[in-house]
C-alpha cells in the first residue's frame, strides 16, 4: 500500500507540481508581458500556481478526500450517436467524450479538444489519476477528424498515446494546433503537420479560423521543464459557428479582453470541475461560479460545462461540479439550456430549436 502512495505521489507531483525548468526561451520577445527569458508566466503577478501541493495532499488524506460520488450518480454514461457524428458536415454539433476532450462539427472539419483516450492521466501506466468513466466515444468511432487543438501539456490534456493514434489513423494529414513550444514535442514523436501560436495569433485552416487565447495555468511534463512551454484556450471561428474552448484556466481578466476582441461566440466549452480545496485551486482552475463569470466575459450564446467526472484530480467529489453549476447558474439568472451539462458521449446539435433543459446538474 505505501509503494502504491508513494507512487501516485510522484506521478501527481510530476502532473501537478514540477520545479522550474533552467535555460533560455528561444520565443522570448519583450515586448510580450507573458513572455519571460526561461518561459512563460500568467499575466496576473498574484497568480502563483501550484505552491503548497504536498500540504494540500497531507490535508486531504487526513479528511479521507474525496469522497465517493452519489450512488445514483456512478455511471453519467450514454451510448454515443455514431451515425450522427458520421453524418454530413453541414449541421454543427458537439459531442462531449469526457474530462476536457470534446468533438466539435463546425465549417465542414470536425475538430478534437485535448483528446485524451488512455485510462490514465500520468507519465506512468500504473500510477497517477485513474479514469473513471471510459471515453464516451471509442477513438476507433471517431469520424474523421481534421484538427486538433490543445491548450497545454500537463497529462490530462496532451495524452501521447491519444495524439500518435490519431496521427496514424488520418495518415498524417490531420492538423495539429498548438501553443508555443509543443511543436518540437510532436516531432519527437513524428508529428510534422502541426501549427504553433502565441497568445492572440490566429491561422486559417480551410476557411476556418483558429486563434489562441490567453488562460491563467502553468505547464510541466517533467521535473525541469516548468513553464517552458506556453498554455492558453482556442477561438474558432467558421462560418456556421463561433467556438470557444477555454482550457485549463483560473479566472482572470483574460476572459473579458477575449469576449472583447473575439466574441461573442455560439458555443463555449467551459471547465467546472478540479476546483477544491480553493485556496490551492484558485489560481489555476476555476470552479463553477467562475465558470459562469467567463461564460458572461466571452459573450457565449450557449456554454457546455467540460473537465469534469473523468479524472479524480481535487477535493469535491467526481459528480460534485454539475450540481455546484446548477446553484451557480441559479445565482446568476441564467437558465440550464444557456449552459448546459452532457453525459458522457452525448452529441447535441448546435442549433437553438434542439436544446433542452434536460441535464445531468438538474
Amino acid at each position: 500500500m505505501r509503494v502504491g502512495l508513494r507512487s501516485i505521489a510522484m506521478a501527481c507531483t510530476l502532473l501537478l507540481a514540477s520545479c522550474a525548468g533552467v535555460g533560455k526561451n528561444p520565443y522570448y520577445d519583450p515586448a510580450k508581458p507573458h513572455h519571460t527569458v526561461d518561459g512563460f508566466r500568467n499575466l496576473d503577478p498574484e497568480a502563483r500556481v501550484a505552491e503548497g501541493f504536498w500540504r494540500w495532499q497531507w490535508a486531504r488524506r487526513q479528511k479521507g478526500l474525496p469522497k465517493a460520488p452519489h450512488a445514483a450518480h456512478r455511471d453519467w454514461r450514454v451510448a454515443p450517436d455514431v451515425a450522427l457524428m458520421h453524418g454530413p458536415g453541414g449541421n454543427p454539433s458537439v459531442t462531449w467524450i469526457g474530462h476536457a476532450t470534446v468533438l466539435v462539427r463546425l465549417g465542414g472539419l470536425n475538430v478534437l479538444t485535448d483528446p485524451h483516450f488512455s485510462g490514465r492521466a500520468s507519465p506512468v501506466g500504473f500510477a497517477g489519476p485513474k479514469r473513471f468513466q471510459a471515453p464516451g466515444v471509442a477513438l476507433a468511432e471517431l469520424p474523421e477528424i481534421h484538427a486538433v487543438v490543445i491548450s497545454h501539456n500537463h497529462y490530462d490534456h496532451l495524452d501521447a498515446d491519444s495524439v500518435r493514434q490519431l496521427n496514424e489513423r488520418s495518415g498524417g494529414m490531420l492538423r495539429f494546433f498548438v501553443p508555443l513550444g509543443l511543436k518540437a514535442w510532436f516531432a519527437g514523436l513524428g508529428i510534422d503537420n502541426v501549427s504553433e501560436l502565441d497568445w492572440w495569433d490566429h491561422v486559417d485552416f480551410r476557411g476556418v479560423r483558429f486563434t489562441l487565447t490567453p488562460a491563467q495555468h502553468w505547464s510541466a511534463r517533467g521535473l525541469f521543464d516548468r513553464n517552458r512551454t506556453l498554455w492558453g484556450g482556442w477561438a474558432i471561428s467558421a462560418a456556421d459557428l463561433g467556438f470557444f474552448f477555454a482550457g485549463d484556466t483560473g479566472y482572470s481578466r483574460d476572459f473579458a479582453e477575449i469576449g472583447r476582441r473575439l466574441g461573442p461566440f455560439d458555443l463555449a466549452a467551459i471547465p467546472i470541475g478540479a476546483y477544491a480545496p480553493r485556496w490551492f485551486m484558485r489560481a489555476q482552475h476555476v470552479d463553477p461560479a467562475e465558470a459562469v463569470r467567463i461564460h458572461q466575459d466571452v459573450g457565449a450564446r450557449q456554454s457546455l460545462a467540460v473537465h469534469w467526472g473523468s479524472f479524480e484530480m481535487s477535493d469535491e467529489a467526481l459528480d460534485e461540479p454539475p450540481r455546484a453549476l446548477a446553484a451557480a447558474r441559479q445565482e446568476a439568472g441564467i437558465d440550464a439550456a444557456e449552459f448546459f451539462v452532457l453525459r458522457v458521449g452525448e452529441t447535441r446539435k448546435l442549433a437553438p430549436e434542439s436544446f433542452s433543459t434536460a441535464g445531468f446538474g438538474r
